[in-house]
This record gives structure tokens, C-alpha cells and sequence, in this order.
């Protein structure tokens, strides 16, 4: 049976990631997702929690055949390296390859325009980190809040010789009221805090709704945060088309409501909505590689 919530670990080493900084810097993107070609099936084969989730998702999710659905883990673990690569490409300055478009934008910067701290809510599909880089002048005063410790080591490799990201970390560890205090502070600087609202690590801190045609669990804390601080939300998505294209939508969320709890369930719902809406239009950029159904 494949595991029923995230572990708070992902896969990969800092020597991949090593091994494709390199590839870049001398034979250039393209070389790189030829060579992403061979490295692929070893987590197909080698990857078996991961590979069993994608597997019933293709199956009971997306309603796939068999066999279908094995070729589509092999393509899920192929554009999940893509926007590996293009996240490394883009912060070691290759840009030439890439265009990106840009959905509601206007909007979303009369928000962080609007002299009040900003939630902005994301989840583990596409590549957030994509976008980061052209926040521009706002990326100072983004604080992205992850569990931070295990990717130290990984995150050395690809910064080395990278260009310093803009934005801030607030990470998430054993003590939830510190890194409560933080959030708080950061927007009391009317600072923006971004989320991924889509993984819980607390069973008895989670929430149950219907996502794709299912029940999900999506954790508590950060929407009880954002209910309870009663600041402006935005859902951001950053999703990889195709011909090395992306898009950036921002969605804003109405939080109109009388109490904390009614703001609460609002901006659940709409999250979900959104979320829903972009897995349903890029089905293999669902990048959580365990069983994500409480079914």
C-alpha cells in the first residue's frame, strides 16, 4: 500500500544535480533533457513508492488504461526532471530558451501594491521557483515558507555559481509556534508569505475535501493562519507549456466574509477550485509522488 502522506523527503541527490549544473554550463538545455532521457527510467524502476502512487493516480484519477498509464509515470518522472533542469538553467542566468507568459499579473501586483502583508498559496505542481526570479523588485520581500533542512545540501549545489535568490526562507521545523511568530512578523512588515497548500505532515492537523473526484487531505495551519490574520490571498501557479514556454496565473482569492472561520472555509474551497482546475489542464506536473487520496 503506498504511503498515505508525505514523508517530508524527496528524492534526488546532490550529485544529479550536480551532474546536470555541469551538463548545462557546457553543452547547453537541450543536451541536457536528451541525457534526462536515460536517467528517467531509473526512477521509474528504482522509485517504487513513487512510481505505485503515480501509477493508481494515471489509473483511478486520470482514468487511464494500463498501459497508458505506464508510459504517463515514465513521462511524469520526465517533465518533473525538465523543470529541475529549467529551474537550474534559469538561476545559473541561461535564459535565451525560455519565453513566459503572464495571467492576471496586473492584479496581482495592485495586491502587493496594497500597503498589507500578502499570502500567496501555491502547490507542488510546475515549478514555483521558476517564476521567482521575476518577482523583481518585490522578491526581497517574499519569505517562502519549507521544510528546509534535507535540501541544504542540494541547494549548494545549484546556487554555486547562481545568481543570489531575492527571496527570504521561514522554515518549517519541530517548533510550529516560532515559525507562527515568523509569518506573523513578515507580514506585520507587510512582507508576502508563500505557501504550498497542498502537503501535510500531521494527520490530526489536516483537512478532508473532494479534489479530482476524490477525498484529499490538505493541511490546516496555513489557511488558519491566513483566515485568522484576515490579509489579502493569491493563488499562484507557474506551469510549463510546451516549447521550454511558462506560464505565471495569479488568482485572488475573496476572503470577504464576517468571521475567521466562514474567511476559512472561502479560501479552502477556492484554493481547491484553482488547484483542481490547473492538474486537470497539466495533469503530469503533479509533482506528489505518494498516495495524496484518502480513498
Amino acid at each position: 500500500m503506498a504511503e498515505k502522506k508525505w514523508s517530508g523527503k524527496s528524492r534526488g541527490g546532490a550529485f544529479g544535480t550536480w551532474f546536470f549544473v555541469v551538463t548545462l554550463k557546457y553543452l547547453g538545455v537541450g543536451a541536457a533533457y536528451v541525457l534526462l532521457a536515460f536517467v528517467a527510467p531509473y526512477f521509474v524502476l528504482f522509485a517504487p513508492k513513487g512510481r505505485r502512487a503515480i501509477m493508481k493516480y494515471n489509473r483511478e484519477i486520470l482514468g487511464y488504461g494500463r498501459w497508458k498509464s505506464l508510459w504517463k509515470v515514465f513521462v511524469h518522472f520526465y517533465v518533473f526532471g525538465q523543470t529541475i533542469i529549467d529551474k537550474i538553467a534559469l538561476k545559473h542566468g541561461i535564459e535565451k530558451p525560455y519565453t513566459f507568459d503572464y495571467i492576471n499579473y496586473e492584479e496581482f501586483l495592485k495586491v502587493l501594491d496594497s500597503g498589507t502583508g500578502v499570502i500567496i498559496i501555491g502547490a507542488h505542481v510546475g515549478s514555483w521557483e521558476v517564476g521567482a526570479p521575476y518577482f523583481n523588485k518585490y522578491g526581497k520581500d517574499m519569505n517562502i515558507v519549507m521544510l528546509d533542512g534535507e535540501y541544504e545540501q542540494i541547494k549548494r549545489v545549484i546556487e554555486d555559481g547562481a545568481e543570489k535568490q531575492p527571496f527570504k526562507i521561514i522554515p518549517l521545523g519541530t517548533d510550529g509556534l516560532d515559525s507562527i511568530l515568523k509569518i506573523k512578523a513578515a507580514l506585520d512588515r507587510k512582507e508576502y508569505v508563500c505557501f504550498q497548500g497542498d502537503r501535510y505532515m500531521d494527520e490530526e492537523n489536516s483537512i478532508e475535501r473532494e479534489f479530482m473526484g476524490k477525498k484529499a487531505r490538505f493541511p490546516k495551519g496555513l489557511f488558519q493562519v491566513a483566515a485568522k490574520l484576515g490579509v489579502p490571498v493569491v493563488y499562484y501557479y507557474a506551469m510549463r507549456e510546451n516549447g521550454k514556454r511558462y506560464s505565471f496565473s495569479f488568482e485572488i482569492a475573496n476572503t470577504e466574509s464576517k468571521n475567521s472561520k466562514e474567511r476559512f472555509g472561502k479560501i479552502v474551497d477556492q484554493y481547491i477550485e484553482t488547484l483542481e482546475k490547473t492538474v486537470k489542464r497539466h495533469p503530469q506536473q503533479w509533482f506528489n509522488f505518494y498516495d495524496f487520496w484518502s480513498e
